[in-house]
């Protein structure tokens, strides 16, 4: 079966990073978009059926814990991995009382892979 990603990240650059990670492990990769930011993400999912988010935890507008507590609101079923260049430790907590189903520090990849096996299999 494959999945529907949706990539939040402010950089453009990230988000490609991330996009090919997935792809390139063998996730089976359905439809796959971008968004700079949280508010894109919502718009986004306004049309668009989504599996599973990976957002940075820091973007201007709307952060990854912000957009976390929105969807978790409105869409309780989607799969969110917040995914962060900061000590994941330290925000672990907050991410998961927003919401989310996993973290995984940024450059990470076989964590990362193994962390959305493990939120799709909730």
């Amino acid at each position: 079966m494959a999945y529907n990603v949706l990539i939040v990240d402010d950089s453009q650059t990230m988000r490609k990073v991330i996009l090919k990670a997935v792809a390139l492990s063998g996730f089976d990769l359905g439809d796959c978009w971008e968004a700079g930011d949280g508010r894109e993400a919502i718009s986004i999912l306004a049309n668009h059926w989504v599996d599973l988010i990976l957002t940075d935890l820091y973007m201007p507008g709307m952060n990854g814990l912000e957009l976390t507590e929105k969807l978790r609101k409105d869409y309780p079923a989607l799969k969110i991995l917040i995914i962060t260049s900061h000590d994941r430790n330290t925000f672990y907590a907050r991410a998961i009382k927003a919401g989310a189903d996993e973290m995984v520090e940024k450059g990470s990849t076989d964590e990362m892979l193994k962390k959305i096996k493990r939120a799709l299999d909730k």
